[in-house]
């Protein structure tokens, strides 16, 4: 479905990524892992059109997309739950929904609204709350669920557990366990490499702007030696956060507008 060849990316002179390649088949669920700084949430804006590329191609179900405007993606099938989820926090929690999707006829968002209710229970109960006063769990599917609001075919993550309480994160895994049993396909960038790999079909891994090794998720989780060298820790599957993240966030990201 998607195949990233070649892809560097720069701030001024600096190349945050260098010559990425990836692919992601239908229906696959693909990570991204490595150190802070790796160029993954970088790689996710380049597709997603946020950034242009300085070389490399981006193809998408056939089609190339490179340097294509985000609202083209997003009409494309391609959406992005962004870092730090980035919901509008003056709007309520059913605003933010249909603005996500903006660019399905009104009878099918109708339906998506319905289906957004119903898959995230705590959303349907604050439904006219403004979304700044939801807690960053609360957020976190808010975001989720915008992006869904497209009807997407490829739907991006960017640190979907970052900043949230245990039980939370454990959510976050579950609802991409749930999307991966519906067929859904999604590329996750994500810290808690060991959470990934126990759900993901496989796996890529970036340091300093560049894909230094690949594999299924087993294949990728028993190679101690590979997240020492280009991870640092990893927790146990069963285990959080570290104590310094382990408290949910109540600050809904900000605005985006």
């Amino acid at each position: 479905m998607l195949e990233v060849e070649g892809l560097t990316a720069r701030y001024g002179s600096i190349a945050a990524l260098r010559g990425a390649s990836l692919s992601v088949g239908s229906g696959e669920v693909v990570g991204l892992i490595g150190p802070n700084g790796a160029g993954k949430t970088t790689l996710l804006s380049t597709i997603s059109g946020l950034m242009s590329p300085a070389e490399g191609c981006v193809t998408f179900e056939g089609h190339d997309i490179t340097g294509h405007s985000p609202e083209k993606l997003l009409r494309s099938g391609v959406a992005l739950v962004p870092e730090h989820r980035r919901i509008f926090a003056d709007l309520t929690v059913e605003e933010n929904l249909r603005i996500g999707g903006v660019t399905v006829p009104a009878a099918k968002r109708a339906e998506l609204l319905d289906e957004m209710a119903d898959r995230f229970p705590v959303l349907r109960e604050k439904w006219d709350v403004s979304a700044g006063y939801l807690s960053g769990g609360e957020a976190q599917q808010l975001a989720i669920g915008r992006a869904l609001m497209s009807a997407p075919r490829l739907l991006m993550m960017d640190e979907p557990s970052l900043g949230l309480a245990p039980l939370l994160v454990d959510l976050v895994f579950e609802l991409i366990g749930t999307l991966r049993e519906q067929g859904r396909t999604l590329l996750v960038v994500e810290q808690n490499a060991a959470r990934m790999l126990a759900v993901a079909d496989r796996a890529y891994v970036l340091r300093s702007g560049e894909v230094v090794a690949s594999g299924t998720g087993a294949e990728l989780s028993q190679q101690d030696d590979l997240f020492d060298t280009f991870v640092g820790h990893v927790m146990p599957a069963n285990e959080g956060l570290p104590a310094s993240g382990a408290h949910e966030s109540r600050s809904a990201g900000g605005p985006t507008g």
